[in-house]
């Protein structure tokens, strides 16, 4: 479903109402915390998490670092639950042969860049990758799951959003609250473009002002077609739909119609079908966003534009300043007889 438009309003009756049951949800997520013995593996854990519910940018964060990481000849793997999947044993994610009712979206579009595990429990995933050859992981959410030791804990958040109304569920968006969850990160990257930036670091100065804070945006990648010059049904089943058309449309793509579906919302064959006889009838070429890509029939995906889009870091050097206690245990662990 998509978020509640209150949860990112200052003042609402709804917030007020459901405050208790927020107040709830965050004594418990502490009490898991509190009372966790968390399992250390022997490479490092890199953990990529958010305070948020919903997209946040973890998914393009996580193929950047990857990316970092296999820029420099080492051996990342990814870990995920696999959230919106059947699997429920270990898996390596093959994105030739598994769809996404198997995998969840998000491992199957990273297993394309990176070893990517699923796994019900994350301890024996990240055993897994660990055996498979890994030099470090990377922890795809799981910032409140304290199962597992890691070495580095990245939160990302949407620029735009911020931590929201600052409750937690279900009376605002949050897993936790801002100043418990960032007593435990080593980092916060902002996604988003300048103008937002600024009005995140107004809202959050007192609060992420403590700790790194890099920032970046998402960057569509440049396909080579003039958008222009078409007309477009859009769709999009993540966290923030709107976002995914304001893109097309700084793009100069014109379009004729949108469809905002619920994060994650399995894309049946008939409503795609219905969506495609539409597009049809209104001269338009539907187009979705890469991770919804992964979530088609695979039949009907040729007939469908995704548009893709990676993290450029507004600093790049801030990056690898970051992960550099990273890079220096596998350095050490690479050295030893």
């Amino acid at each position: 479903m998509q978020a509640p438009k209150f949860w990112y309003r200052s003042r609402s009756w709804q917030a007020v109402l459901l405050s208790p049951l927020g107040a709830l949800y965050a004594w418990a997520t502490a009490r898991r915390q509190k009372n966790a013995r968390p399992t250390r593996v022997d490479i490092p854990v890199v953990c990529i998490g958010n305070l948020n519910v919903g997209g946040t940018g973890k998914t393009p964060t996580t193929i950047a670092i990857a990316q970092m990481f296999i820029s420099r000849g080492i051996a990342v793997h990814i870990v995920s639950r696999g959230y919106g999947g059947s699997l429920q044993a270990v898996t390596q994610v093959d994105p030739g042969t598994h769809t996404s009712d198997e995998t969840g979206d998000e491992p199957l579009l990273m297993a394309a860049f990176a070893p990517t595990w699923v796994a019900n429990e994350r301890v024996a995933g990240a055993r897994a990758a660990q055996d498979a050859g890994a030099d470090v992981i990377l922890l795809d959410d799981g910032f409140q799951d304290p199962s597992l030791v890691k070495g580095l804990s990245i939160i990302v958040v949407d620029a735009t959003r911020g931590f929201g109304n600052g409750h937690c569920l279900p009376a605002g968006p949050l897993r936790e609250p801002v100043h418990v969850g960032l007593k435990r990160a080593d980092a916060v990257i902002s996604i988003g473009e300048p103008q937002a930036q600024s009005q995140f670091r107004e809202r959050s100065a007192n609060q992420v002002g403590r700790i790194e804070h890099l920032t970046a945006s998402l960057k569509p990648i440049e396909m080579g077609m003039p958008w222009a010059d078409g007309r477009y049904l859009a769709f999009a089943g993540i966290g923030d739909p709107e976002k995914f058309f304001a893109t097309l449309r700084g793009l100069g793509a014109p379009l004729v119609r949108t469809v905002a579906l619920d994060d994650h919302q399995k894309l049946a064959r008939p409503m795609i079908q219905r969506l495609m006889k539409e597009a049809q009838s209104m001269n338009a070429q539907l187009v979705t966003t890469e991770k919804d890509a992964a979530r088609l029939p695979a039949d009907l995906r040729s007939g469908i534009l995704s548009l893709p889009v990676r993290l450029e870091f507004d600093d790049a050097n801030t990056l690898e300043t970051l992960l550099e206690p990273v890079l220096s245990v596998i350095r050490d662990q690479a050295n030893r007889p």
